[in-house]
């Protein structure tokens, strides 16, 4: 596939780097791929809603097409790519895909959720459905894992690279407190820890966030840079 790189300049410390955003058909993923694009990078934007097909979250307005089109908008180059986080098999092609076209990946955003509508909120843990529980874990903490096992290897390649984990809340908030119901805790929490066990990091640092999420929405990404 043929893309088209955009001139860099002060405005766009970005060219020339290739960023994914897992999870970005809407809300802060979605703002981050447009900030991305904004900054000169080319940005794969996945997710699972599309001009044909809608996931189980029902929102067919949004769409990861819509989101390349916004990222070309501001000055990027945004392609779309349709995938399911929870198939390791989807991933792996995805992540192959950049591989073949770019020969390196220097940003990985990873915002995949898509579970408010399986969270019964004022439930207690023994009375909240169990199957919904389970997904909630699936899409908020296997999805990312998943992203991670095969994007990394790739990123890794060259030094500097960037993971940045979204999820809702601080660890420093979250730690001491709970955020109920237990399932949602669950899928929320682990998040910033993540960076902190990546095997190639060099240091820690706090993302910047460029663009500001829809209101009632404030997730907070945690990240890490890698080094050879």
């Amino acid at each position: 596939m043929e893309t088209t790189q955009h001139t860099g300049g002060p405005a766009q410390p970005l060219t020339g780097k290739i960023a994914l955003v897992a999870g970005a058909t809407r809300g802060a993923g979605r703002a981050m791929a447009v900030e991305l694009g904004r900054a000169g990078a080319t940005v794969y934007v996945t997710g699972r809603t599309t001009r044909e097909r809608t996931s189980e979250v029902g929102r067919s307005t949004e769409t990861i097409e819509e989101t390349a089109e916004l990222v070309d908008a501001a000055g990027g180059t945004g392609i779309a790519v349709p995938t399911d986080h929870l198939e390791p098999a989807q991933v792996e092609a995805l992540v192959e895909r950049i591989d073949r076209e770019q020969g390196r990946l220097d940003v990985l955003v990873n915002d995949i959720w898509g579970g408010d509508l399986h969270v019964e909120w004022d439930k207690k843990m023994w009375e909240h459905d169990l199957d919904k529980g389970l997904r909630i874990l699936r899409l908020g903490i296997e999805t990312h894992i998943i992203t991670s096992r095969y994007a990394l290897p790739l990123l890794v390649k060259n030094p500097g690279g960037l993971v940045v984990e979204v999820t809702d809340g601080t660890a420093e908030y979250n730690g001491p407190h709970y955020r109920k119901p237990f399932y949602y805790d669950l899928a929320k929490a682990p998040h910033c820890a993540w960076p902190t066990a990546s095997p190639r990091r060099s240091r820690s640092t706090a993302a910047r966030r460029s663009a500001s999420p829809p209101a009632g929405c404030a997730p907070k990404p945690c990240s890490t840079r890698t080094s050879r």
